[in-house]
């Protein structure tokens, strides 16, 4: 396998959606301590995570982007308003429905993360996809078990994939992962 295909393969499959998607899960089931944390967690993953997608998707079906990873920055504005706004909606959701005080914190410090992101992009483009690898890992050590820091693994690889298919300089990963793991730092002011 060539070193583009396993990079290609690595960012498809750690892209944010489907590590939104796992992380997510796993900080609402640590967050409630037993299943009734699940739902907490698909919400989480729903609004952080597909609906974003899903909106990646149909600007690119209607040909606005050539693909998922929106590689011009200066067209990636609409894309953090519309994760801004979702994470947003699904974290009043809840607030109003009482989730878990874990779950919550995850929610806001991802739209935290967003914020800077969009700031960030708006002189210099930074990778998100590297941002939602180290973000993931950092909250579920937080919220459940340090152990979960053995999963920056993947995120290094996730950086490396970035640099290896040439949607980012290596400054550039290191600029979003280490702002993925500041999202942790969210639940020492919680």
């Amino acid at each position: 396998m060539s070193e583009t295909t396993t990079a290609r393969t690595v960012t498809d499959i750690l892209q944010p959606r489907n590590t939104l998607v796992a992380g997510m899960v796993g900080i609402g089931l640590a967050a409630a301590g037993d299943w009734t944390g699940i739902p907490w967690g698909l919400l989480g993953a729903l609004c952080a995570g597909l609906i974003p997608a899903g909106y990646i998707e149909w600007e690119r079906s209607r040909g606005t982007w050539g693909d998922r990873h929106v590689v011009d920055r200066t067209k990636r504005a609409p894309i953090f308003f519309v994760i801004l706004g979702s994470i947003g909606l699904g974290s009043l959701g809840m607030v109003l429905g009482d989730a878990p005080t874990g779950i919550l914190v995850a929610m806001l410090a991802l739209w935290a993360m967003t914020v800077v992101l969009l700031a960030v992009n708006s002189f210099w483009k930074i990778s998100v996809d590297s941002a939602v690898a180290s973000a993931v890992p950092a909250l579920l050590a937080v919220v459940h078990s340090p152990w979960w820091l053995l999963a920056y693994v993947l995120t290094i690889a996730v950086c490396w994939s970035r640099v290896a298919l040439t949607y980012h300089t290596v400054a550039q990963t290191v600029a979003g992962a280490s702002l993925g793991a500041a999202t942790a730092a969210a639940f020492l002011v919680a």
